[in-house]
């Protein structure tokens, strides 16, 4: 079967959607990620697509088995999302929608940086729509966040490259063995993506305020192609050790801090790639095979998570813990649902975060990494404090608030349905996944050792859970992230540029408009006057003119100018003398 970039069939789909009206648009967008996992599995191994482009061999179409996992994981996921938005009827956020999941199949398929490029801002602009939306004034502010912090990794990744092919002259996109310049802003242009910190904080403040389905979208894409692109580019790079650990911890504190149900789960997503981005740093075959397990089953828990809060915030409008609680009563399939996206998140026994977590720990522990390991378990417990429980409990289990909404829609329930069964399904039987990882899989999840000592881990940080309960419901309270500089950052520019530039512009006003420019305006009216003045004054001294005589002749030459006609001998005589000077001026030259 002749090799097709997957990207395509998503991308012009997009073009064809204001084609199909009603239920025909929603059962098209559906079928077109499937018909992109269809082509994907018939896909051969190999690099195809290449074409020139100033002097460099690009290519859109390599595969591979990191690839492949990607691919399979991205479809799947855009599968199920278009499923939960099969109510939808918006056509802005169907196009969006296809275009970014399309450039994301588009980055990952790439066998080039340029082509990559390409792709990554797509991306960018594409998902800002998803947070536009939302049509609110929160969210306009935030998608303009969030584009320019994009537009700043953008830029960091183009000149990276730029730097690279300067230095290799190659734009083939392969393992980084050098660290220079050029590396290390790709480097930074992908983890801004994966949002690493102090870059994070785009992640929390835009995700949360995108539309009920864009938020569901949002949480797959962006930062598990960040995470394609440091397996593929920098394993084995100790610094993302220190990055991932960080990411771990800095998504559990903020997420603890957290009072809104969407911004707990969008801090949670910055703790997840952290797993994985401390995967890619040990660079070991079962650490990668870890980092690439765990992305593809926490796009489909974290998706489930996403459709769950989403569905609560469709049927009620409110998102914040302290506003929400008792929902088990009249949502109970919802309840079900984001407790199993849950416990496969705090990685319980069963769920698919158990079987490709612990490949990563796993990792750690053959490369003897003891603090490695020891801030990986820290998280793990941590996760299950805060997105394990802190996240069902108060919005189903809390004191009940009198809310009663219903249970969501069948489209809605389908797709949570789907990704539950994903979740128990990889959880219990993995080896369908071990099957498609890049390196031979021998790792066995299912030990007694490794199952006593998690539901031990789970079971004490249930117990701290509740026992400092009191400590961890929140109040009508803002976390201070790091998106705290540049927004107050901005305001401070504009003001300096506005005091300072538009006092320039005001000075410049003043002195050269006004000043200047009126003075030059007001010789320039008595101009003709004083020339002709100059040039017929000797004349009129040698005819013998004096005293009255003279005054009568200037002032008939004032009034005879200011009615703008004046004797052709007075022009001429004007005219020959700039010439005489002319002349002279250009002699001296």
């Amino acid at each position: 079967m002749t090799n097709i970039p997957p990207a395509a069939i998503l991308i012009l789909g997009a073009f064809l959607v204001p084609c199909f009206k009603s239920k025909f648009k929603n059962v098209f967008v559906v079928l077109l990620p499937l018909a992109a996992f269809f082509l994907i599995s018939q896909l051969e191994i190999g690099a195809s697509w290449h074409y020139h482009f100033f002097g460099y061999n690009l290519t859109l179409l390599r595969v591979d088995k990191i690839s492949l996992v990607f691919g399979y994981i991205f479809t799947i996921n855009a599968f199920a999302a278009f499923l939960y938005a099969f109510h939808l009827k918006d056509n802005t956020q169907h196009i969006a929608a296809l275009f970014y999941v399309g450039s994301s199949l588009g980055v990952v398929f790439s066998g080039d940086l340029v082509s990559l490029y390409f792709f990554w801002e797509v991306m960018a602009v594409s998902s800002t729509f998803l947070i536009l939306a939302r049509r609110t004034q929160k969210a306009y502010n935030a998608g303009l966040r969030y584009i320019l912090v994009h537009i700043f990794g953008g830029l960091c990744l183009l000149a990276g490259i730029v730097f690279y092919i300067s230095q290799t002259g190659s734009v083939s996109f392969e393992a980084m063995a050098e660290r220079n310049w050029g590396t290390g802003l790709i480097l930074l242009g992908f983890l801004i993506n994966a949002a690493a910190p102090p870059f994070s904080a785009w992640l929390s403040d835009a995700y949360p305020e995108a539309t009920v389905t864009g938020g569901v979208i949002l949480s797959a894409y962006t930062t598990k192609t960040a995470v394609y692109t440091l397996v593929r580019g920098y394993p084995g790079w100790e610094v993302l050790i220190l990055v991932g650990c960080l990411m771990t911890i800095y998504g559990i504190i903020y997420a603890l801090l957290e009072n809104d149900m969407r911004r707990i789960l969008a801090y949670s997503i910055i703790n997840q790639v952290g797993f994985m981005v401390v995967g890619v740093g040990i660079g070991t075959m079962m650490s990668l095979n870890g980092s690439i397990a765990h992305a593809f089953c926490h796009i489909i828990y974290k998706a489930l998570l996403w459709m769950s809060a989403g569905a609560v915030l469709a049927m009620v409008g409110k998102s914040k813990c302290t506003e929400l609680g008792g929902l088990y009563k009249t949502m109970p399939w919802t309840m079900v649902f984001g407790v199993i996206g849950a416990l496969s998140i705090s990685s319980f026994p069963g769920t698919s975060g158990f079987t490709s977590k612990s490949l990563i720990i796993q990792g750690a522990i053959q490369q003897h990494l003891a603090w490695v390991w020891l801030v990986l378990e820290i998280a793990s417990a941590g996760v299950f404090l805060h997105a394990g429980i802190k996240f069902p409990y108060f919005v189903f289990f809390a004191k009940d608030k009198g809310l009663r909404p219903g249970e969501t829609n069948k489209s809605m329930l389908t797709a949570m349905g789907f990704l539950s069964f994903l979740c128990i399904f990889l959880g219990v039987y993995p080896q369908p996944l071990y099957q498609i990882l890049p390196f031979e899989v021998t790792y066995q999840a299912y030990t007694v050792h490794h199952v006593v000592n998690q539901l031990q881990l789970l079971m004490f940080s249930g117990l701290v859970f509740f026992l400092f309960l009191p400590l961890l419901k929140r109040t009508e309270t803002i976390s201070i992230d790091t998106d705290w500089f540049y927004r107050r950052g901005g305001r401070l520019f504009y003001r300096i540029s506005d005091r300072v530039l538009n006092g320039v512009n005001e000075r410049a006003e003043q002195v050269f408009s006004l000043g200047l420019a009126g003075w030059l305006g007001r010789r320039s009216r008595d101009l003709p006057f004083r020339l002709a003045q100059v040039l017929l004054y000797p004349c009129w001294l040698a005819r013998g003119l004096r005293g009255e005589e003279l005054r009568e002749k200037n002032l008939v030459l004032q009034q005879t100018l200011a009615s703008g006609a004046a004797p052709v001998g007075i022009g001429a005589a004007v005219a020959t003398a700039f010439l005489l000077l002319f002349f002279i001026l250009s002699g001296l030259v």
